[in-house]
């Protein structure tokens, strides 16, 4: 057993030296990136990165502002509905799909094509046809509904499902692919022994589908989380933040301090507080996943 564990260290050492750039790489720009980010969100930098220390004065004026409070709830709020909306929408589009309809191709073009734009693209159009005087609201009264009335993005309690719709319109597709891909991966006889015991088929998706599809569900969340996480040119091509600060997002915030507001020492801290709020969540999530495994 001493021998073997020197001979699997050795194993594979041409790809093992191959990816030494890219973990030095990993290193120095990520790691090295975070840390620096964390080190000057503690200080009074300005315009350019100063050394000039102040503790936590950027957090609490970071938390002190009625700006990034409301991009944090807004943040919540798109975050989960999306979240939801997301595996939902595209879980139900996936089982339309696996029914091997005809044209399957076709729809599964049709519905992911969203995706392949841009979110600035996305965010124009939806903000064109959210727009009272020349989108759905006006399209409806003109068909004679009088009193209809549907505009989210000139509404500061709605503004934020204005953008949600937008973004579930764009991602839904990917997600419906990824489900479609779990799906034709599982064994045929599994669906055959299915029927023949005579299961419906709604019973078969929740029961025994879902849950074999397990990697393909954290694949999919990850992917929607880190989506959430950087929102930013959706919430500036629809609304620009408003309207006032109804429709700020966190990444917005960092953007405006460090590149519009000069202020880099604020602009570090809000994306300290970003990296601890995505560290709370994956720590505890790797945990589970990768030590219960360890474990086993």
């Amino acid at each position: 057993m001493q021998n073997a564990r020197p001979n699997q260290l050795f194993r594979n050492m041409t790809a093992k030296i191959a990816a030494i750039p890219m973990i030095l790489t990993a290193l120095c720009v990520f790691v090295g990136g975070t840390v620096w980010t964390i080190v000057y969100s503690f200080t009074s930098s300005k315009l350019l990165p100063r050394a000039k220390f102040v503790g936590f004065d950027q957090y609490e004026r970071l938390w002190s502002t009625s700006r990034w409070t409301v991009s944090l709830e807004n943040l919540f709020i798109y975050g989960l509905c999306s979240l939801v909306l997301s595996l939902i929408i595209g879980f139900l589009l996936a089982s339309l799909l696996d029914q091997k309809i005809r044209f399957e191709n076709t729809f599964r073009s049709i519905l992911l094509y969203p995706f392949a734009l841009s979110f600035i693209v996305t965010g124009l159009v939806w903000q064109w046809i959210l727009n009272p005087e020349f989108g759905v609201q006006s399209v409806v009264r003109g068909a004679g509904w009088i009193g209809f009335s549907f505009n989210p993005l000139y509404d500061s309690e709605l503004v934020i499902y204005g953008v949600l719709i937008a973004g579930l319109w764009q991602g839904s597709g990917l997600i419906m692919v990824l489900m479609l891909a779990g799906m034709r991966g599982i064994d045929q006889d599994i669906w055959k022994a299915s029927r023949v015991d005579g299961i419906p088929m709604w019973k078969t998706y929740i029961l025994i589908i879902i849950p074999m599809m397990r990697p393909v569900f954290i694949t999919t969340l990850v992917i929607i989380a880190s989506g959430i996480v950087k929102v930013y040119d959706l919430v500036v091509a629809q609304t620009g933040g408003g309207p006032g600060i109804s429709s700020e997002v966190p990444a917005k915030y960092v953007y405006d301090y460090m590149f519009q507001g000069q202020n880099l020492g604020q602009g570090f801290a809000a994306s300290t507080m970003m990296l601890l709020a995505v560290l709370i969540v994956v720590i505890p999530w790797a945990y589970l996943e990768f030590g219960s495994k360890n474990r086993g």
